[in-house]
C-alpha cells in the first residue's frame, strides 16, 4: 500500500484520514504504544515533539523498560511509552483542540494518530504538533505523511497561524517547517534550539516572535 498526500480512495486499502471520535481513545493508545514502544518510525515518524525529548531530534530509543538489557521482556512488563500518557494528559488539558486530533483509519481499524494542541509564543496563540504515531506495520507507507498533511490542512482552514515542533530536520522540511529561529522563535529549552522548527500557515503574522512554551503536559512526563 502506498498513499498519496492525503489519503488512497478506492479498492479494499483504502485509508481515510478523520477526526478522533469518543470510541477511537483506546485505538490511539495502542498505536503510540506500537508506534514508540518498539522502535521508532525511520523516515516517517512516531516523532517524540516537545516536553522533554530524550535528543534534540535525533532518532530516539526504544523508551520500553528492559530487564537487565537483554530483551527478555513480555508485552505486559514493558512500561507504556510516555506518548500514551501524553494523550491522555493533553487530551483533559485546556489546550486540547478536538478539532486536530486526527486518527487514519484502515479496515475500521486506526493505524495512526496525531494532534495539535494550543500552545503559545509569548502573548500569541500558537499550535505545538505532537505526538505523531504510525503503527509499526504500517510505517514508511505514507500514513505519516496523510495525517501531517491532513491535520495542517485542518488548522489553517481555522486561521491557526504557526504549528511548532521539535524534530527530524530530514523529514519535516517537506511540509513546509522552517528552522523556528529564522523566524524569530525560540524554544524555552536552549538545548531544543537545533531541532526547533515552525510551520507558518496562512494567517500567520510575523510579529509573531519570542518563546515558545508548549502545553503544561509535555513538560510533566
Amino acid at each position: 500500500m502506498r498513499l498519496g498526500p492525503y489519503l488512497v480512495s478506492g479498492g479494499d486499502d483504502t485509508v481515510l484520514i478523520r477526526r478522533e471520535r469518543a470510541d477511537d481513545i483506546a485505538a490511539i493508545a495502542a498505536v503510540h504504544r506500537s508506534a514508540f514502544g518498539a522502535h521508532d518510525a525511520d523516515g516517517e515518524p512516531a516523532e517524540r515533539t516537545g516536553g522533554a525529548p530524550e535528543s534534540t531530534g535525533t532518532p530516539p530509543e526504544s523508551t520500553g523498560a528492559t530487564s537487565e538489557r537483554t530483551g527478555a521482556q513480555s508485552e505486559s512488563d514493558r512500561a507504556d511509552p510516555p506518548e500514551v500518557d501524553l494523550v491522555a494528559r493533553l487530551r483533559s488539558d485546556p489546550a486540547w483542540i478536538p478539532t486536530l486530533s486526527m486518527v487514519a483509519v484502515e479496515y475500521r481499524t486506526v493505524i495512526g494518530h496525531v494532534c495539535l494542541t494550543r500552545a503559545a509564543i509569548g502573548p500569541f496563540p500558537v499550535l505545538a504538533l505532537g505526538p505523531i504515531g504510525v503503527v509499526a506495520e504500517h510505517q514508511r507507507t505514507g500514513v505519516g505523511s496523510a495525517l501531517m498533511h491532513a491535520v495542517l490542512g485542518a488548522a489553517d482552514a481555522l486561521d491557526e497561524p504557526l504549528v511548532c515542533l521539535l524534530g527530524h530536520l530530514d523529514y519535516y522540511p517537506q511540509f513546509g517547517f522552517v528552522p523556528a529561529a529564522r523566524l524569530g522563535i525560540t524554544p524555552d529549552d536552549p538545548s531544543w534550539v537545533s531541532h526547533f522548527q515552525v510551520r507558518p500557515l496562512s494567517a500567520y503574522d510575523p510579529r509573531i516572535t519570542g518563546e515558545f512554551h508548549y502545553p503544561e503536559p509535555f513538560y510533566e512526563l
